[in-house]
C-alpha cells in the first residue's frame, strides 16, 4: 500500500514558478488587506526625484515599509515627517523583485492634536532659530495705504467683513487675490499670492499694494494647518510689503502670526488696523483748525494789548521837538553875535600886522638877511669842498681794497682748482700705472693689446716708467719680461706678405 501511495520524490505537491508564487502571494495579501488603517511612528523618509515617497512605519516591535506614488503624495494634506505619529490609510501589496511586502499609503493623518502640536512646535523652534520672528525684522505699517491687497477666499464671509469695515472707516482701493484657505492647496496658493503681490511693479498697470492682509475665519487646528506650513511662513517673512495676518479668531495662533509685521485677532480687526476712521480724521482736522484760529486770535489780541501798553509810556509827538527847537533858536542868536565879534578881532590883528609891512622897513630887513646869507655862503664853500674830496678819496680807497681782495681770492681759488685737476690727471694717467711695475707695448704711437697682433709686428717698443726699450719679437713667441734678449734675424718678407702700412720709424 505504501508503495502505491509513494509517487516518487515529488508526490502530489504542485510545482510553482517563482513568478507564479510571487503573484499568488501578492493576490492573497492584496485581497485580504485591500483597505487598512495603520497607526505608528514615521521612521526614515525619502522623496525620490520621480516624486514618489518612501518611508517606514514602526512601533516598538516591528517595521513596515510604505510607499506613496507621486499622485498620492500630491493629494496628501499632511506629509509624513520623521518622528511623527500618524494614522496611514492604504492597502497592503508586495514587491516581487525583493520578496517584500509594503503598505501603499493613500492618506496620512496625524494621530491626534498632540502630534500636530508637536510638529508645529518643532517648526516654530526651527524658524525662530533662523531669526524670522525677530522684532527688528518687522516693518512699520503705512498710516494711510492707497492700495490694500487681501489674500483670502473670495466666497467666504471674511472678504465681505473686510470690505464693509474698510468702506465704513476709510474707503481704499482693494485688490483681492483668491486662494484656498484650507486643505492641501492652501499653503502653496497663499505663498504664491504673497510672492505675486510683491512681484508687482510700482506704478504699473496693476497698482502694487502698500499693505497686505492674509485673512481667514476661525476653525480647527486641521482647518488652519495650511497657515502653519513652512512655505507660507517663509513667504510672509520675505515680503517687502508690510503684512497683517488675520487668521482665525483671537485664540487661534498660526506660524504666519509670528512672522507677519502685525497680527490682528480677527479679519475685521485687520481692516481696523489697516486704515484710520475717516470721520475721526475729519473731526480732528476741524478741531485742530479751530484751535489754530483761537490761538492766532488770542496771540494777536495779546500783542495789540502789549503794544497799547508800550505806546502809553511814550511822549506825545508834538512835544518831542519843543526843546530842540528852542535850543536851535538860542544857538542862532549866539552865532550872530559871535561872528560879529570874531570879524572885529581879526580886523584888529590884520591892522597890526600890516603896520610892520611898510616898503622901506621891508627893504632894510631883506638887505640884512641877504648880507647874512652871503657871509654864511663864503664860510661854507671851502669846508664843503674839502669834506667832499675827503669822502671821495676814502670811497675810492675802499673800492680799490675790495677789488684787490676779490682778485686775490679768485686767483687763489683758480690756482687750487688747477692743482687739484693736475693731481687727478696724474692719478688717472698711465704713467702712475707704469711706476707700479706695468709696461705698455707700442708700435710707434699705436698701443698693442694682444699677443697675436704683437707677433705680426717686426719691431716693438716697450715703454717702462723710466723710458722705452725697442724689441724684435721672435716668430710665434711673445717677448719675455726678463729684459732684452738677442732675437734671431727674421727672414725678410716677400712683397706679397708685406702690409700696405709703411714703417713708422
Amino acid at each position: 500500500m505504501s508503495e502505491l501511495l509513494d509517487d516518487g520524490p515529488t508526490g502530489n505537491t504542485p510545482e510553482f514558478s517563482v513568478s507564479d508564487l510571487s503573484g499568488a502571494v501578492k493576490r492573497l495579501i492584496e485581497g485580504e488587506f485591500a483597505h487598512v488603517r495603520v497607526r505608528g511612528e514615521v521612521g526614515r523618509t525619502m522623496l525620490a526625484r520621480t516624486g514618489h515617497m518612501y518611508f517606514d512605519l514602526k512601533d516598538d516591535k516591528a517595521v513596515i515599509g510604505c510607499v506613496s506614488w507621486k499622485g498620492q503624495v500630491a493629494k496628501m494634506a499632511h506629509r509624513p515627517e520623521e518622528g511623527m505619529e500618524v494614522i496611514a490609510t492604504g492597502r497592503m501589496t508586495t514587491y516581487g523583485p525583493q520578496s517584500k511586502y509594503q503598505l501603499n499609503v493613500e492618506r496620512i493623518e496625524p494621530a491626534g492634536a498632540g502630534a500636530l502640536m508637536a510638529m508645529l512646535e518643532a517648526r516654530k523652534k526651527a524658524l525662530q532659530a533662523e531669526g524670522l520672528f525677530a522684532a527688528d525684522r518687522k516693518q512699520p505699517l503705512p498710516y494711510l495705504p492707497e492700495v490694500i491687497g487681501v489674500i483670502t477666499s473670495p466666497s467666504g464671509a471674511v472678504i465681505r467683513d473686510i470690505l464693509h469695515r474698510l468702506r465704513d472707516r476709510f474707503p481704499r482701493t482693494v485688490l483681492i487675490w483668491p486662494v484656498a484657505v484650507q486643505g492641501q492647496a492652501c499653503a502653496p496658493e497663499v505663498a504664491r499670492a504673497i510672492a505675486g503681490f510683491n512681484a508687482l511693479t510700482p506704478g504699473g498697470a496693476l497698482p502694487r499694494p502698500d499693505l497686505l492682509i492674509v485673512a481667514r475665519g476661525g476653525g480647527s487646528v486641521e482647518d488652519l494647518w495650511g497657515f502653519n506650513e513652512e512655505a507660507v511662513a517663509r513667504a510672509a517673512a520675505a515680503s517687502e510689503i508690510p503684512l497683517i495676518s488675520a487668521v482665525g479668531h483671537e485664540t487661534d495662533t498660526t506660524l504666519i502670526d509670528y512672522v507677519s509685521d502685525r497680527r490682528a485677532p480677527t479679519p475685521t480687526a485687520a481692516a481696523e488696523i489697516a486704515v484710520p476712521v475717516r470721520a475721526e480724521l475729519l473731526a480732528w482736522t476741524v478741531e485742530q483748525g479751530a484751535r489754530l484760529s483761537r490761538a492766532l486770535t488770542d496771540g494777536v489780541a495779546r500783542r495789540r494789548q502789549r503794544l497799547g501798553d508800550l505806546s502809553r509810556g511814550l511822549p506825545r509827538v508834538d512835544t518831542l521837538l519843543d526843546n530842540p527847537r528852542q535850543r536851535l533858536d538860542r544857538a542862532d542868536e549866539r552865532l550872530r553875535a559871535a561872528l560879529a565879534a570874531r570879524v572885529q578881532r581879526e580886523r584888529l590883528r590884520l591892522g597890526e600886522a600890516s603896520a610892520g609891512l611898510r616898503p622901506a622897513a621891508m627893504q632894510g630887513r631883506i638887505d640884512r638877511q641877504k648880507d647874512r646869507l652871503s657871509g654864511a655862503a663864503a664860510r661854507l664853500d671851502p669846508a664843503r669842498l674839502s669834506q667832499l674830496h675827503q669822502r671821495q678819496a676814502d670811497r675810492y680807497g675802499a673800492m680799490a681794497q675790495n677789488l684787490s681782495r676779490v682778485a686775490t681770492g679768485r686767483q687763489d681759488r683758480l690756482r687750487d682748482r688747477l692743482e687739484a685737476l693736475e693731481r687727478m690727471r696724474q692719478s688717472l694717467g698711465y704713467v702712475k700705472t707704469l711706476e707700479r711695475g706695468y709696461a705698455v707695448v707700442r708700435v710707434g704711437d699705436q698701443v698693442i693689446t694682444t699677443q697675436a697682433e704683437a707677433a705680426r709686428r717686426a719691431r716693438l717698443d716697450i715703454e717702462f716708467s723710466d723710458g722705452r726699450l725697442p724689441v724684435i719679437p721672435e716668430s710665434g713667441t711673445p717677448p719675455t719680461s726678463g729684459g732684452p734678449t738677442a732675437a734671431k734675424p727674421r727672414k725678410p718678407k716677400t712683397p706679397k706678405d708685406t702690409p700696405d702700412q709703411g714703417s713708422l720709424f
